[in-house]
């Protein structure tokens, strides 16, 4: 075969994906809340009616759920580290609220995870020491950190305290 004409025979070229291909693209590679799905398919130049009835089809499939993701979601950060207050505002973030909310802090308080001050207190020994609780400056460092990882003053206050039974 003369390679001149390989050169010039292109490849066949792949019918455009559906919007609910893309979608299911999207959610195959991690979870996503319905408006960010939606969002990324309005991004890609899918209309807003073809996006809605994509993202439509997928949650009737099964493959997007807002409960699921937002349970996974809170999951994940507390155990990074994360407070409730940033969590709370990372869910909002996404268009979560209600229901969606409600369930994954549910699922967390299911699971024993919600024990905030003692996650809190776990974060700064982890992070500053136990002899964090004897100056004042490394206190304040500490607190500083809680509040940045989304954590309220009650679990900052009972994570710096020096008796943990305080």
């Amino acid at each position: 075969m003369d390679p001149a004409a390989d050169q010039t025979r292109k490849k066949p070229r792949r019918p455009e994906s559906t919007p609910a291909q893309r979608a299911l693209a999207l959610l195959v590679r991690r979870e996503h809340s319905r408006p960010e799905l939606t969002r990324k398919l309005l991004a890609r130049g899918i209309g807003v009616e073809e996006a809605a009835a994509a993202v439509e089809k997928m949650a009737a499939a099964g493959w997007q759920d807002d409960t699921r993701f937002a349970c996974n979601l809170a999951r994940t950060r507390a155990a990074n580290g994360y407070g409730p207050l940033r969590i709370r505002a990372e869910l909002n973030s996404h268009g979560l609220g209600g229901e969606s909310l409600a369930a994954a802090f549910a699922a967390l308080a299911e699971s024993g995870e919600d024990d905030w001050p003692a996650r809190a207190r776990d974060l700064v020994q982890r992070r500053f020491g136990v002899s964090c609780a004897r100056t004042t400056a490394l206190q304040r460092k500490a607190a500083d950190f809680l509040v940045r990882r989304g954590f309220d003053g009650d679990s900052v206050r009972a994570a710096l305290r020096v008796e943990p039974e305080d």
